[in-house]
């Protein structure tokens, strides 16, 4: 141990083990791709259900009909959005483990605990955010605030997983507030954030971790 090299090899052993005991690492990069593609369906589906043609935007759609927003409207999209975000968490679930299990680690432990507190605490707050944009028929700043909030779930939960993480966090924070400006194009913006930017990014950490 006499050799600085040794020294500096161990040292960096030492600090890789403490960094993987403080990060939870089994996250699989194919549920980032499935989210998108789960999200794409989705945004396809409200897109078809409101019949916006070739705008997409729907603030112009519903003043040429001279239609108000509607609970049937309301409806299809929380229960779009709950189906999309239950697939996703599913089948995030299932590569995961599949993922840990491969690679011997716990899904369970004080680490992946953190991981979730710090994740769903911000998701939580916009999950309450939007709501309240709802019942002040605020419609145009949800889908933005969306990403927003989802954005700051990433940055909040980056420390205790791959920091790769945050970099998703940021696009979708940016590209929430650039809906904030361009209303009344929020299923565009929000089929970029959560559909495009997931595939890449998931496509991205499967060859770079996963392979």
């Amino acid at each position: 141990m006499n050799n600085p090299q040794e020294q500096l090899e161990t040292l960096r052993e030492i600090r890789e083990l403490m960094a993987k005991s403080s990060r939870f690492l089994s996250l699989s990069g194919l549920s980032g791709v499935f989210a998108g593609l789960y999200a794409m369906v989705g945004a396809f589906a409200a897109w078809y259900f409101l019949g916006l043609g070739t705008s997409g935007n729907y603030y112009d759609h519903v003043y040429e009909r001279g239609e108000t927003y509607n609970f049937d409207v309301l409806s299809f999209f929380l229960m779009d959005a709950m189906l999309v975000l239950g697939l996703s968490l599913l089948t995030g679930y299932l590569l995961t483990r599949r993922k840990a299990r491969k690679a011997g680690h716990s899904m369970f432990g004080a680490t992946a605990f953190r991981l979730l507190i710090n994740l769903f605490l911000p998701l939580a707050v916009g999950g309450i955010f939007c709501l309240l944009l709802l019942h002040h028929r605020m419609v145009g700043l949800v889908a933005p605030s969306t990403l927003i909030f989802y954005g700051l779930a990433l940055l909040n939960a980056s420390k205790y997983t791959l920091n790769d993480i945050r970099y998703l966090g940021v696009a979708e924070i940016l590209l929430g507030l650039i809906g904030c400006y361009f209303i009344g194009h929020g299923l565009l913006i929000w089929a970029i954030g959560f559909g495009v930017l997931h595939i890449v990014y998931g496509a991205y950490m499967y060859f770079k971790y996963d392979r």
